[in-house]
């Protein structure tokens, strides 16, 4: 079987399953920790922020399912944001954050921006781990506990990246 990108929008149908774990899962990890229930995150974006040609919305598809997901938005005028890096339960460990990260990264380059800026919860090492083994640089002082920061900022410089990266496999129509 083989895996493919399917640019999208978050109201895609086939979004909708990840998009529902990710708010359980902020949601468990999170609860109301930052004065209102975790899953209001997932709401405070338009979906209109992850379309072209300033953001983008991509799902990792198998066999009809999105397995990974991710996107970003603007966030100045060379910097996009990344948001909603998300892997299945289920199928976690295989490399497909990574994949769906290097697909973002290069899809940023695409749209004209030379450097990702990202934020993550204090809560989530696994997406902490993702960023400082893929080259993002963090912007806070991981000698301490990372609850003391609450949310963890990280960066990349992606002007560097390889320019002839393949297009995606699929595009929504």
């Amino acid at each position: 079987m083989t895996d493919g990108f399917l640019y999208t929008t978050p109201l895609d149908p086939r979004a909708q399953p990840l998009i529902e774990a990710l708010t359980w899962e902020y949601e468990t990890r999170y609860g109301n920790y930052w004065g209102e229930p975790a899953g209001a995150e997932m709401a405070r974006y338009p979906a209109e922020l992850f379309a072209p040609p300033h953001g983008a919305f991509l799902l990792l598809m198998r066999g009809g399912t999105a397995i990974a997901g991710g996107a970003f938005k603007r966030y100045d005028e060379r910097t996009a944001e990344l948001k909603r890096v998300w892997t299945h339960v289920e199928l976690r460990r295989q490399g497909l954050a990574r994949i769906v990260l290097a697909e973002l990264e290069a899809q940023a380059l695409r749209q004209g921006y030379s450097r990702i800026y990202l934020t993550t919860g204090f809560r989530q090492p696994e997406a902490a781990g993702l960023y400082l083994n893929n080259g993002y640089t963090a912007l806070f002082d991981t000698t301490v506990d990372p609850e003391i920061h609450g949310s963890l900022p990280f960066e990349k410089d992606i002007s560097a990246l390889v320019t002839g990266v393949a297009e995606p496999i699929r595009k929504a129509g």
